[in-house]
C-alpha cells in the first residue's frame, strides 16, 4: 500500500470518527466493526453519507452503508466510485 493510500485511509478513518460524539477515537481504525457501536444509529449513518458526499464528491447508497462491516469495507466502496468516476 502506498504511503498516499495510507494517509488518505489515516484521514477517512478520522473523517469518520468524527461522525461520533461520544465514542472514543482511540477506538477508530480500518477493521472497526462500526455497526457494533453503542452510538450507531441512521442518524449517524446520514452523517458519514453525508461526509463522504461532501468530501470524496461520491455517493453511497444507504444499503451499501448498511452492508459494509467495517470502516476498510466503506473506504473501499469510496475508492472503487472514485476510479469508477474517473475513467
Amino acid at each position: 500500500m502506498s504511503n498516499k493510500i495510507n494517509m488518505n485511509m489515516k484521514e477517512f478513518v478520522k473523517l469518520f470518527s468524527d461522525q461520533f460524539d461520544d465514542t472514543d477515537l482511540e477506538l477508530f481504525t480500518p477493521l472497526l466493526r462500526f455497526h457494533d457501536l453503542e452510538e450507531w444509529s441512521s442518524i449517524v449513518g446520514l452523517a458519514v453519507l453525508n461526509m463522504i458526499a461532501l468530501k470524496y464528491k461520491v455517493r453511497l447508497s444507504p444499503s451499501e452503508l448498511t452492508n459494509a462491516v467495517t470502516v476498510q469495507d466503506i473506504w473501499d466502496l469510496v475508492q472503487n466510485k472514485i476510479d469508477t468516476n474517473n475513467q
